[in-house]
């Protein structure tokens, strides 16, 4: 209450400072030199009023970008340009849908292929072992001499023969 038992009213700073613009608008309007940017100005203005006296405003923070965002709504964009921005996110997203698609063809392909790789190399290996283990023993032979005939001032080497022609016949399984 006030000292002379009025109560008191509270002031909004946000309509005070409107009040004030609006003033100096109307000094500016004036002066106008007949190009219309006192219709804009007003415009303006009158958009800020109705922001800063909304409800929603006053018992949250407030935001920047309302009073552009507002008139951004109020003009629309051209029609053309806007079926063009919808025909070129249907495209861009066909694009991105047959890009996936392609992708996960080649992911299984690829897949496939180092399967079909490693069937293959794992056969050839075996085929390797098998080969390998009877040449192995042929390479061992035509160092050894298998004549039965043997000379007598040279060691007794019949038992060694006889184990090397028994590997050669039977190789050792790995």
């Amino acid at each position: 209450m006030a000292d002379n038992g009025a109560p008191q009213v509270e002031e909004d700073p946000a309509a005070a400072f409107l009040a004030q613009q609006e003033s100096e608008i109307a000094g500016i309007e004036n002066d106008s030199d007949g190009f219309g940017a006192s219709e804009v100005i007003t415009f303006f203005w009158f958009q800020c009023a109705n922001l800063a006296t909304s409800p929603n405003e006053s018992n949250g923070p407030t935001d920047s970008y309302a009073a552009i965002a507002q008139v951004d709504h109020q003009r629309q964009e051209p029609e053309s340009l806007r079926k063009w921005r919808e025909e070129q996110q249907a495209r861009l997203e066909a694009l991105d849908s047959a890009s996936k698609t392609a992708e996960e063809e080649w992911r299984a392909k690829a897949k496939k292929e180092l399967e079909d790789w490693h069937v293959h190399q794992n056969e050839q290996m075996e085929k390797n072992k098998v080969n390998n283990s009877g040449t192995e023993w042929e390479r061992v032979a035509r160092l050894c001499d298998f004549n039965p005939k043997t000379n007598k001032q040279a060691k007794d080497v019949s038992r060694m023969r006889s184990v090397l022609i028994s590997l050669k016949q039977t190789p050792l399984v790995r």
